[in-house]
């Protein structure tokens, strides 16, 4: 169920109430119990970022159990290091056994 953010447009009054995507909205406020309580617009809880990723899912290896993290650079994007040039081995040296 989702959490809806709700203010008072009277005295301000701010909450937050989980409730059904099928439940009414809530108009009166619990404060000063005028009908002008409204749900507010907020941003979502998570961002989709990248080829399957959350950006809120974890960075740098902190505590992660997931897989592995993979090259997601497009193929069609030149390397910054000037492909091979850096010889590091790297992906973007031409190393094709690293990158699965």
């Amino acid at each position: 169920m989702p959490i809806y953010a709700y203010r008072c447009e009277t005295c301000g009054f701010t909450k937050d109430v989980l409730q059904k995507v099928s439940d009414a909205p809530l108009t009166e406020c619990p404060s000063c119990e005028k009908s002008t309580f409204k749900k507010q617009l907020t941003a979502a809880g998570f961002q989709l970022k990248g080829s399957g990723w959350y950006v809120t899912d974890f960075k740098n290896g902190s505590g992660s159990t997931a897989s592995p993290a993979r090259n997601t650079t497009p193929a069609t994007e030149a390397p910054s290091c000037g492909a091979g040039e850096c010889g590091t081995g790297c992906a973007a040296a031409g190393d094709t056994k690293s990158a699965a």
